[in-house]
């Protein structure tokens, strides 16, 4: 049960670090811009992944 706990913790350490560095982007006005193809992720993606850097479609070629 210990480490589930710690697995959880690390979990919301790392969900908080993503969120942190989407404020940043939001500051430097660079929050919503794909970074591999540089295009707007749509934001349908953005209120479902808050912190997304990339779009569905870089993500997958990525993945590939």
């Amino acid at each position: 049960l210990f480490n589930l706990y710690i697995i959880l913790l690390k979990n919301i350490i790392i969900f908080i670090q993503h969120l942190q560095n989407a404020l940043v982007r939001i500051e430097n006005k660079t929050y919503g811009i794909c970074r591999v193809t540089g295009k707007l992720i749509p934001k349908e993606r953005l209120r479902a992944v808050p912190h997304a850097t990339l779009t569905v479609e870089a993500k997958e070629q990525m993945n590939k």
